[in-house]
């Protein structure tokens, strides 16, 4: 069994990342994932976008902890019982966004043998958060981008070439061997899709664990959320960002909206987003940041009249 690692802090766009390798590549894999909120909502959003990809049980999940350290007993006993007991080519793990990929890499070592080999691990960068997540979490951060074999800019479509190459510059400073991409993943030709399942791992760059403290983040999840029209969930996501719920630096989920209709919707550090979410039958969203309001966001999923 292979272990593909695909890292990235909150909201850098792993899921859609993982969505991608399925459609690119055609292979049907096993995708492990570790979510930080407690509704994990990225399950449902894989196999209601790629259901030729992944079946249910081909997704798991571990909730309300993180595989690099609180939870590296269950990581590790998940991973063995997903490779004695279903035996996939391909592991696709996603820690949670606050994870550190070297602390990761070091405990899949600890259960090396040769039925389960580490591929080159790759880390997504938000481009507009990178320094701000540096000067804000610069030891995640850090560790995300140097114990990474390849790094790939996310949500760099905006950029000048310039601003591109300061941001590869700083990478590269971080991480002096690993290859880089500026420029959109989506569009890479389908033999470097296939090469993700080929370069195995050498000797990690972060040599020894890290004991880090995460982020004094909380999360707060909600089932069966709906507002009246797609204008009262802009309304709410206005509230979001401008602090109206608490210090939320991530949210996403997928809501009911007026009769039979759904939308999805996606919250970075003060960007919000909305997409159609046709496919997607089960209503759930996760908030994530500081000193979160949970009665007000409760209240505002009871179709209550919400001021902009």
């Amino acid at each position: 069994m292979k272990i593909l690692l695909v890292s990235g802090f909150l909201g850098a766009g792993k899921t859609t990342f993982i969505r991608h390798l399925a459609e690119k590549t055609g292979k049907r894999f096993v995708v492990l994932e570790n979510e930080f909120g407690e509704a994990g909502i990225d399950r449902e959003l894989l196999i209601a976008n790629n259901e030729d990809a992944f079946s249910p049980d081909a997704v798991w999940e571990l909730a309300e902890g993180c595989i690099c350290c609180s939870m590296k007993g269950d990581f590790a006993a998940s991973v063995l019982t997903i490779a004695n007991a279903l035996n996939p080519e391909i592991l696709v793990v996603e820690p949670t966004g606050l994870g550190l990929l070297g602390n990761i890499v070091a405990n899949l070592r600890k259960i090396q043998y040769e039925r389960i080999i580490l591929l080159a691990p790759v880390t997504l960068v938000d481009a507009r958060l990178l320094e701000r997540g540096m000067a804000e979490h610069p030891q995640i951060f850090a560790d995300q981008i140097r114990s990474a074999s390849r790094i790939l800019l996310s949500k760099a479509e905006g950029l000048s070439p310039g601003e591109r190459q300061n941001k590869a510059n700083l990478l590269r400073e971080l991480n002096p061997h690993a290859m880089i991409q500026t420029s959109p993943y989506q569009d890479n030709p389908e033999d470097w899709w296939q090469g993700l399942f080929g370069d195995s791992h050498g000797q990690p760059l972060v040599s020894e664990e890290m004991d880090v403290p995460p982020p004094d983040f909380e999360s707060a999840g909600f089932t069966d959320a709906s507002f009246p029209s797609g204008a009262h969930l802009l309304c709410f996501l206005q509230n979001v960002v401008a602090g109206a719920f608490g210090g939320i630096y991530r949210a996403k989920g997928v809501v009911a909206v007026g009769k039979g209709a759904a939308l999805r919707f996606d919250v970075v550090c003060g960007r919000y987003s909305v997409t159609g979410a046709a496919n997607e039958r089960i209503h759930k969203t996760v908030f994530i940041g500081q000193n979160l309001k949970r009665e007000l966001l409760r209240k505002s999923f009871s179709r209550m009249p919400l001021t902009c």
